[in-house]
């Protein structure tokens, strides 16, 4: 119910702890399948890359001291441990879909990475897209076209220097893809004291205000959210 949610909560950019101990990638082995992305409900524009099909399975590249409770990769999906995934759900979080088993079929160390040992299992999972929506009259984006559509808001953007969410728009879900920024995972307070409580690896968040994403280095738009320049 929206009106059991906290009066002004607060969001976090959830990514990989690329370089820390337990830093993990994953990429899909063969035969890899893959099935359409999934389209806007409302525009039929797709919001998303190509949906990853069975068979599940994956090759782990760990860079740190061992493996990693959850792993990135290529595509919409990510790769979450056993453990991970059953206090995800013992606790009643919500955001996570599919939990689909994945077989490892190698893990390739790098020279100095120690040979983990045991590999745990690993499930595959999407972070919910919407329903909460970037709120562009509070957000520093320099996005490459204009929004029309309201439901996805999907017009890629060319640099973030902080985001918010528009209010009324979150429905209480503890990971999610936000309308008007699909590209990243938004977690909630809930989900980052899970992870801290569990001591689950290979995760860092940023709070949505602080997040930047600047790979042209254009810089902070000026006042106009629109600006480009």
């Amino acid at each position: 119910m929206a009106s059991d949610l906290p009066p002004d909560p607060h969001f976090f950019v959830l990514e990989d702890d690329v370089w820390g101990p337990y830093d993990t990638r994953f990429s899909k082995a063969e035969p890899v399948n893959r099935g359409n992305p999934p389209p806007c409900p409302k525009c039929g524009k797709t919001i998303g890359m190509l949906t990853w099909l069975p068979p599940y399975r994956a090759e782990l590249e760990p860079h740190g001291q061992g493996l990693g409770d959850f792993v990135g990769g290529p595509g919409n999906e990510v790769l979450i441990s056993e453990r991970m995934r059953e206090a995800f759900q013992a606790e009643g979080l919500t955001g996570l879909l599919g939990f689909h088993p994945v077989e490892v079929v190698r893990v390739r160390r790098k020279r100095k990475s120690p040979k983990p040992d045991t590999v745990p299992r690993y499930f595959a999972v999407t972070a919910r897209f919407g329903p909460g929506a970037v709120d562009e009259a509070r957000s520093r984006l320099r996005r490459i076209k204009p929004v029309t559509c309201p439901e996805c808001r999907n017009t890629g953007v060319d640099s973030i220097h902080g985001f918010a969410l528009e209010p009324g728009t979150w429905q209480g879900e503890d990971v999610f893809r936000p309308r008007g920024l699909q590209g990243d995972i938004v977690v909630s307070e809930r989900f980052v004291q899970f992870v801290q409580r569990h001591g689950f690896t290979n995760m860092k968040w940023i709070p949505t205000e602080e997040y930047v994403s600047d790979p042209l280095r254009l810089g902070p738009p000026a006042d106009n959210p629109m600006s480009r320049t």
